[in-house]
């Protein structure tokens, strides 16, 4: 009896669970509809596309794998032309353009941050990107024949060059180094495209600037503080966890998006050439590639962002 008392009594006595154990769980909770979903619909057709990476597919009567190891690995990096070098392409645009999206996505949250009227409608107009860069919109946009033969005829009736172009010729003397102002004068050129791939980046950022508390912000004025210094001391460590976060998400937006040349590739291999064995390879060298930079991508930037508790 004893015994049994004392156990009962060691129960009552066990300490509640941590902050961070029910956070952990409320988050798997969040990712178990997508987790069921993957391993009900997708998990199958996945394997069935890495046995065909290793195989030729041939369709007798059914589908036959026949088993060729590496073949259609070495085929895609010795014998096709375009793969590597697409990837490589959208590898350099990677660098190239994620960084202006991290950028102006920041700028664009924090300024949504600030207190103004009409706030709300502000906001819900930087939203649009993400409803616009649905795959429906996109499809219309790009496939849209009357639109791309009014650019076409603006494109020859208009003689003017961009904005971009004019404030070079006025402010920076010809052969002069022009490295990282290009690189912004790019950027600017490309607002439209850096607007579509930022609604979701700013909504992280957005949500990251609402929870630091305004006594922070409080006791760096009294303490004298500017609003550089409490920028860089405070704005900036608090959500530099979240570049870490909007950093993958924009590298996987990017590499998956409808224009992109490898996906275009690999579809092509397999509809109009009916190699599905090839295709299957390109897809998984495409995401062994992307995985790759991804884990470099993390273990440089985990390392000088600033987590708390």
């Amino acid at each position: 009896m004893t015994d049994s008392k004392s156990k009962k009594e060691d129960k009552k006595q066990k300490k509640p669970k941590s902050l961070a154990y029910r956070n952990a769980i409320s988050g798997y909770l969040f990712t178990l509809p997508f987790t069921v979903g993957f391993l009900t619909f997708l998990l199958v057709p996945l394997l069935q596309s890495l046995r065909m990476a290793f195989s030729t597919v041939k369709f007798e009567g059914g589908i036959v794998y026949e088993f060729v190891k590496f073949n259609n690995f070495k085929y895609i990096f010795t014998v096709d032309p375009d793969f590597t070098r697409y990837i490589l392409n959208e590898f350099l645009q990677m660098v190239y353009t994620i960084p202006s999206i991290i950028i102006f996505s920041f700028f664009i949250a924090i300024v949504l941050n600030q207190e103004f009227k009409g706030r709300g409608l502000v906001r819900a107009i930087f939203f649009l990107p993400v409803i616009l860069s649905s795959g429906v919109l996109v499809g219309i946009e790009t496939n849209n024949t009357l639109l791309q033969g009014l650019k076409d005829v603006i494109a020859e009736q208009s003689n003017a060059t961009s904005i971009t172009d004019v404030v070079k010729s006025l402010f920076i003397t010809e052969g002069a180094y022009i490295g990282p102002i290009q690189y912004i004068f790019d950027a600017i050129d490309r607002i439209y495209d850096i607007a579509i791939g930022s609604g979701i980046q700013i909504i992280i950022f957005l949500s990251g600037l609402q929870t630091i508390s305004p006594s922070m912000y409080e006791a760096a004025k009294i303490e004298g503080a500017t609003a550089w210094e409490t920028f860089w001391k405070i704005t900036f460590p608090m959500v530099s966890s979240l570049i870490l976060v909007n950093v993958i998400y924009s590298i996987i937006d990017f590499f998956v998006r409808s224009d992109n040349e490898v996906m275009e590739h690999i579809k092509q291999t397999m509809t109009a050439q009916v190699e599905y064995g090839r295709s299957s390879a390109m897809a998984w060298t495409y995401f062994a590639v992307i995985a790759v930079i991804i884990s470099l991508v993390s273990a440089f930037i985990s390392k000088r962002v600033y987590y708390y508790d």
